[in-house]
This record gives C-alpha cells, structure tokens and sequence, in this order.
C-alpha cells in the first residue's frame, strides 16, 4: 500500500504563517513519518508559475501596507467582517487574481494530497476546491479565528482559550467538538533549546550580559515604530543593551548600520536574524506590534512585551489576550512614553516582576506533538488501518 500524503504548503505572507508550518511539520513526521510521506511544498513559487509568485507578493505586500498604514489594515478586517467568509474568502482568493486561484487548485492537484495542512487561508481554499478534495486541517495561530481561517475544512486548530472559545460560542453552526481543536501554540521546536540564562544568551549575541536588555521588533518585514523606538532609545544613552531587529527590511537594516551608541548605550542592530530565539531569550523586555509569534515567543522565555501598534484588527485581539488574558504585556502608542516606561524599568527590573511571572505561568502551553497527533487522527478518518493509540480525536 502507498503510504498516505500529507502535503505542507508554505505561504510567505508574514513569519507568523511560516514558523508554525516549520513546527507542525517537523512534529508530524518525527512521530509520523514511517506511516505517511510528509510533503513540504513552497506552494507559490515551486512551478515557477507567475500568477502564484504574484499572488504571493500581494500576499505579502498587503502584511507591509497594513503595518505602514494600519487604518488600511483595520478597514480589511473589518471589511471582511461585513461580506462574510463565503464572499470574502472567494474575493480574497479568486477575485483578486482569478489565474492564480486556477494555477493554486491546478497545483495542489498536482500534489496529490491526501490531507493538506494549511497555516494559511489561500492554500486551504485551493485544497477545498479540488475536484476530488483531500482531508483539510488548518491552524490559526491568533487570538480571534478571523474570517477567512473560518472557511470549511475539516479541521481547525486554535491555539488561544479565548478564540477558541469565541469560535464556539459565536458560529455555532461552524464548529463542533469533532471539527475544532484547542492546542498549545506552535512556537518553534528550536525554542525548547535555547538556554533561559540571560546572560548565556547575552554573550552568544555578543551584547553585554551584565546590562538591562531591550529588544525591539516589529516582525518579519520589520515595519512599525521600530525606527522610532530605536531613535528615541539611542538619544536617552541609557545603560542598556538596545538590540532592534529589521527582519527582511533592508533599507532599515542599513539606516541602523548607520547610528552609533553615545557612550552608555551598547547598540547591536538585526537584520533577518537566523538567531531570533536567543535574542528574545537574551531580553529583559520586548518591545513591538502584537503579532502571534513576536507576541507568543517573548512569553515563553518569560520576557515581558510593550506593545506599540496594531496594524489590523487582528492584532488587536492578540494584543488583549496578552494584555487581559495572560497579564505579559502593556500598551502603549507614545514612543515617548514608551521610552519612558523602559527607562523607568531599566532603573528598577524589579517593577517587571508581575509581568514576567505571568509570562512564564504559560510556558507549559507550547508545543507541536498535540497538534500533530489531532491531524495524525483525522488522517485516520481516511485510513483507519493507522490507528495505534496516538492519534487525537
């Protein structure tokens, strides 16, 4: 017998898509892999086909427009709210570049998926639509499963109580015990790996360990009040390390490049760190917009947040979690005051008491193997002759 397919489609559309694909699938073939082909497919841009590449750099300039201008952000969200996830998913998905909806559905065919496991909405939508349709799994990484992530599949993970717990409550037609799951977050299993000593994780990125640490970031496109925030830091010539980091932006990265501290300060600028985790691991605290992963991996280290933006709705709703939910985080807008608040903690750590003993009150909910072992059970729905016992149901 053929082993069954379990296809991986990653969407490049923000960090926080691609990092929980990273999990899920290392999870799943590691107690998986003997019994199924694991497929990981770098969806848009594997063919070469140029109404997938152009969709997904629409995807991902939309992330950068909404983070440069967040009102545009907040007025997708909610335009999306209005239409529903019927219209919005196909207005989403086809109407706004009909041949690459075609070329998607034509691709995922082309994989011959038996289960596709999608952290995204497009490739969900291309696997419900093929003529014969493969198991579908889907796992939002958010506070509020928005939208789109509400499109069918067969099932959805979520990884926050209160989203879930709103999904039940307020589309109760939409889910059901047996189609909606709740799960430990999908951080990155290279997390579990980081050392928690500060100072270890201080001297592997070459700031000084013995210094109040402040890492400033505004996720993978590196756009927000980064540049703001660091601006402001470094004038204050606080005795602080001040690590801000670009992601994949560039022409910040080498602005940055640029600045030098005045003396106190020990300034250490990122561009698109392969070592994110220790820099968190290395922070006293983080500053930056509530995105799921910029939010979720501070936490799990223990490491208090400042939030300084939304740029949509939806992260707004991850931005109260953390804020009313958790207790991790505070908001503030003012870069000034939130300078302020830094240096008032940089003179008294002890002020981030509360919030680092709520941050470190979650760490036990992190985790892939039960995501994993919930899709490994809707796999068996297909193949019952997999069934050993590990599998969720």
């Amino acid at each position: 017998m053929n082993k069954p397919r379990v296809i991986f489609p990653y969407t490049e559309a923000g960090l926080g898509h691609i990092m929980p694909m990273n999990s899920i699938a290392d999870e799943f073939e590691k107690l998986y892999g003997d019994r199924v082909e694991c497929v990981r497919s770098n969806f848009f841009t594997e063919t070469g086909n140029a109404d997938l590449m152009r969709y997904e750099k629409h995807l991902a300039d939309s992330v950068v427009s909404y983070n440069r201008h967040p009102g545009m952000g907040f007025f997708a969200t909610f335009n999306m709210d209005f239409w529903g996830t019927t219209i919005s998913s196909w207005s989403a998905v086809v109407f706004i570049e009909q041949n690459a909806a075609e070329a998607g559905i034509a691709h995922m065919t082309e994989l011959k998926p038996d289960l596709v496991v999608s952290t995204h909405w497009a490739t969900n939508y291309y696997a419900m639509h093929m003529k014969d349709r493969p198991l579908t799994a889907m796992y939002c990484p958010d506070a509020k499963i928005n939208t789109l992530f509400r499109y069918k599949c067969d099932l959805t993970l979520a990884s926050m109580p209160t989203g879930y717990r709103r999904a039940r409550t307020l589309h109760r037609r939409r889910y059901n015990d047996d189609n909606i799951k709740l799960v430990p977050f999908l951080i990155r299993n290279e997390a579990f790996s980081v050392s928690r000593d500060k100072r270890v994780n201080r001297r592997l990125i070459g700031a000084d360990e013995d210094k109040f640490t402040v890492v400033l970031a505004d996720g993978g496109y590196g756009i927000g009040k980064l540049k703001p925030m660091t601006e402001e830091l470094l004038r204050r010539d606080l005795p602080i390390n001040l690590i801000p980091v670009c992601g994949r932006n560039e022409e910040l990265f080498r602005y940055f490049s640029t600045l030098e501290s005045r003396g106190r300060t020990t300034y250490i600028p990122f561009g698109l760190a392969d070592n994110m985790l220790e820099i968190i691991a290395a922070a006293d605290v983080t500053c930056g917009k509530s995105g799921a992963s910029m939010m979720a991996e501070p936490c799990f280290f223990g490491v208090p947040q400042i939030i300084t933006h939304y740029a949509t709705d939806i992260e707004r709703w991850i931005g109260k979690y953390y804020l009313n939910t958790v207790g991790s985080a505070m908001k503030i807008f003012n870069v000034k005051k939130a300078a302020d608040r830094i240096e008032q903690f940089a003179n008294d750590p002890s002020l981030l008491e509360p919030y680092r003993k709520n941050a470190e009150a979650q760490r036990g909910n992190y985790g892939a193997e039960k995501c994993a072992r919930y899709i490994f059970g809707l796999l068996c729905t297909k193949f019952p002759e997999l069934k050993d016992g590990t599998e969720l149901t």
